[in-house]
């Protein structure tokens, strides 16, 4: 049960009614959204940082995705995995690849991925070493290896905000589940 109210857009003031609508599905509110609004100031930093790091972290759609997957998973938020398996699903992530990352197993994926998903797992355990960074150094140039870092964080905290707040998956859906069982 959420710790606080979700909020509805017609309860914010104007300017911010807008930011507890998911930007992926048009008109439909998302609870991590409707919990942060109790500030909406702080949900309009959010926002913005979260989209800075959709638009500008260097890292492919696909890259992504697999950085916020492997955050979910390592921090064990059910609800931040549900809300972007199917975002994944159409950055080119395969249901097989899903499941390898939930089961924390990189042995399908290149090189390059690889590191990212190790480095992820680190950033997410507070344990990056010299030599993880310098294997993630090798494939992605350090605009992308801040902005994978920065990715990894982000979403962190916004799994922190999910579990300290007690977000739970909209009225209807049922957890889409680690290994896809509610697919």
């Amino acid at each position: 049960m959420a710790r606080v109210p979700y909020t509805d857009p017609e309860d914010l003031p104007e300017e911010y009614r807008e930011l507890v609508v998911s930007s992926l599905q048009p008109g439909k509110t998302v609870n991590v959204y409707r919990a942060i609004g109790n500030n909406p100031e702080v949900l309009d930093g959010f926002r913005t940082f979260l989209g800075s790091l959709w638009s500008e972290s260097g890292l492919s759609d696909r890259q992504r995705e697999l950085v916020i997957l492997a955050t979910a998973r390592r921090a064990d938020s059910s609800y931040e995995w549900h809300q972007h398996v199917g975002i994944a699903q159409n950055a080119g992530v395969t249901d097989d690849e899903i499941r390898a990352i939930s089961a924390g197993d990189y042995s399908g994926f290149d090189a390059a991925e690889t590191a990212l998903l190790d480095y992820t797992n680190a950033v997410v355990d507070g344990a990056v070493t010299d030599g993880l960074s310098e294997a993630l150094a090798e494939h992605f140039d350090h605009h992308a290896v801040s902005g994978a870092t920065s990715t990894a964080a982000g979403y962190l905290a916004l799994a922190s905000v999910i579990d300290a707040l007690g977000v739970e998956i909209e009225t209807g859906d049922e957890f889409i589940g680690w290994d896809l069982e509610h697919a």
